[in-house]
């Protein structure tokens, strides 16, 4: 079926079923399914689709860019990077007589201080800027959580890793990748509570599960965020 409202048009298909309410639903390519108890109107049917079409353009949108990949990236002026969950433009300076190159975030951009106008350089004083990051915001983290348990961390470290947002082994220790800075603050604790959760359960089990929804309720929604948006987090 094709709907379109607001100068857009969409594609969709209506399924119904044994079910009390109306749901919406995307696929990894952005076609839009709708779940509706049996002998729902077609005009209830694109109530619904109207009342959410701004967040399901918004998706589609996404999956879009997702389906694209990570754009090739550009290390000049204007280009946006994000931190914590948000995008902002990067502000390059060239000034020979600094120490060391580095970033740092003010008034809404990130300045990248650099000797030279190199690429890889800037990059790399953008990855550092990441990595401390990552490191204040995780240990602060832990810090905040450590009273839901009886055992604390022997170390944390921050590493790249192309595989696990953190990871906890036998000896308690904890491990979190630098591109976690990137994310929504609390996409990070969600990873913080999650690992420090494996050092009481060291598998996924039900009471693994259990004391991380007791800790944090609202954990599948960080989740998902993750899942959805993790393509975005490159440098």
């Amino acid at each position: 079926m094709i709907h379109t409202y607001s100068g857009e048009t969409i594609q969709f298909e209506v399924t119904y079923k044994k079910r009390t309410s109306i749901g919406l639903s995307m696929d990894q390519y952005g076609n839009v399914e709708v779940l509706a108890p049996k002998g729902t109107s077609d005009e209830r049917v694109l109530q619904i689709l109207e009342e959410n079409w701004d967040l399901i353009q918004e998706k589609a949108k996404e999956m879009k860019h997702r389906m694209l990949g990570p754009k090739e990236r550009v290390y000049e002026h204007g280009e946006t990077f994000l931190f914590l969950g948000r995008d902002y433009p990067i502000q390059i300076v060239h000034d020979e007589n600094i120490q060391q190159d580095h970033a740092v975030f003010e008034g809404d951009k990130l300045h990248i201080y650099v000797k030279q106008l190199d690429d890889e350089k800037i990059k790399q004083a953008l990855k550092r800027f990441y990595y401390q990051q990552c490191k204040t915001i995780v240990e602060k983290s832990i810090k905040s959580y450590q009273s839901n348990f009886k055992t604390k961390p022997r170390s944390v470290r921050i590493v790249d890793s192309k595989k696990n947002w953190g990871t906890c082994d036998a000896n308690l220790q904890l491990t979190f990748n630098w591109k976690l800075a990137m994310a929504p603050l609390k996409v990070i604790e969600y990873v913080v509570v999650h690992e420090m959760c494996h050092m009481v359960h060291l598998n996924h089990d039900r009471s693994f599960w259990r004391l991380v929804g007791k800790i944090m309720p609202g954990y599948k929604e960080q989740e998902n965020w993750l899942a959805v948006s993790s393509w975005k987090m490159t440098v």
